[in-house]
């Protein structure tokens, strides 16, 4: 089974965070205060720092053993300074700086995960699944990931341009794009009424507003006679994790959403639906893809698992863990650290399998051409034009399987 890595190229670190919850930094400070061998630790700084042949700094050293901490636990987790713990609080009101790319390691390959949309690394045509071959004109190495995200990283801190050569799933030849960092504003639900009265939502990340928004698209159809409705998790990479439970919820009268297990308390939870609905009887279809993870899967197999809507496109990412934000003593910084693991209701543990829809479709077996495209949002059902995009074949499908079953 491949082994998946999952991160954000940008100056955002962690937008597919599994929760949204904060700990305290003082609580665990003053619980594992006594329990740990600070003598020995700095007992090997002061030393390195005294004898090593290169002269090195205590906060050098610091730095170094925080490094050391992280190596050893899940790609998931990691120390944010303040820059990076702005940006995440940032990112899920819908706003982040960088190059808007998540990449995974997948057979000893890195991998495009998704772009983000309206981001400089989807205005270039990278697409989910893209493989990257080289940075700044250096082959790169799946077993110096960190090393790639820290030059990624700097370069968007510093707001300058990368270069990045890549090839597509389906073919052999490589193409090269520059991208530049800039502000990428997110609206995490975009709509449109298709023809034959078939709702339309698009949701591409999990915000602070999400919910809110779709409840607000939803109750503008209320009134209409619905012949279906189509939601599209394609290349959403996550977010928080309650707004996934809340839109959920909108959406089923009963049954449980997503159980969470962790070895603290309050990681280890059940969450169930309330019998308020919206929309209950509109036939429903959900759109996934391979850049489908994290939150994004939690909503479609509670969608999934409790019989409400049937997926349709490819195999999910697999990301089945949840990750919390701890403030740590010094102000401003955070820690961004897996503290439980996820299953759907039905009592699947989807990280590194994803989760298989209930009609599958695999776009590189329909085409072998560049731009195999994510929605047009400003108009989802436009014609071919020019042969310059595809048919997007999931959408076409999901549209004739409603207008056939409703």
């Amino acid at each position: 089974m491949s082994k998946y890595i999952h991160y954000l190229c940008s100056i955002l670190v962690g937008v597919g965070l599994g929760i949204s919850v904060t700990l305290s930094g003082q609580e665990n400070a003053e619980q594992y205060h006594h329990n740990l061998n600070y003598p020995l630790l700095l007992d090997i700084i002061n030393t390195v720092e005294t004898y090593y042949v290169t002269e090195l700094s205590q906060d050098e050293l610091i730095a170094a053993a925080i490094e050391g901490i992280f190596a050893k636990l899940d790609p998931y987790s990691n120390f944010l300074n303040k820059q990076e713990f702005s940006n995440i609080r940032n990112a899920n009101k819908g706003e982040y700086f960088g190059f808007g790319i998540e990449i995974a390691t997948e057979d000893n390959q890195i991998t495009i995960i998704t772009p983000f949309a309206g981001s400089p690394a989807e205005r270039a045509g990278i697409k989910p699944g893209d493989i990257i071959v080289k940075l700044n004109n250096n082959n790169v190495d799946y077993s110096k990931l960190d090393d790639l995200l820290k030059e990624i990283k700097d370069h968007s801190q510093n707001n300058q341009s990368i270069v990045l050569a890549l090839t597509h799933s389906n073919m052999d030849t490589v193409y090269e794009v520059t991208l530049v960092p800039s502000l990428i504003s997110v609206h995490s639900v975009t709509a449109e009424l298709l023809d034959g009265n078939i709702g339309f939502i698009k949701l591409t990340s999990f915000q602070d507003n999400s919910t809110e928004d779709m409840v607000k698209q939803l109750a503008q159809w209320q009134p209409l006679k619905l012949q279906g409705l189509i939601l599209d998790l394609r290349n959403n990479p996550g977010g928080l994790l309650d707004q996934a439970i809340k839109i959920a919820d909108i959406f089923l009268e009963k049954g449980r959403i997503v159980s969470t297990e962790g070895r603290f308390f309050d990681a280890n939870s059940d969450y169930y639906a309330s019998p308020q609905t919206m929309l209950h009887d509109v036939p429903m279809l959900v759109l996934i893809n391979k850049g489908s993870a994290s939150a994004s899967e939690v909503l479609a197999a509670a969608l999934q698992d409790n019989k409400r809507a049937k997926l349709i496109g490819e195999t999910s990412f697999g990301k089945g863990t949840i990750q919390s934000l701890i403030p740590t003593l010094m102000e401003g910084n955070a820690i961004k650290l897996t503290i439980a693991k996820y299953t759907t209701p039905n009592g699947r543990d989807i990280n590194s399998k994803g989760i298989e829809p209930d009609i599958k479709l695999q776009l590189d077996a329909v085409t072998n051409k560049q731009t195999v495209p994510i929605i047009d949002e400003t108009n989802v059902h436009d014609n071919i034009e020019d042969n310059s995009v595809e048919t997007d074949l999931i959408l076409d499908s999901a549209i004739t399987w409603i207008k056939t079953h409703s």
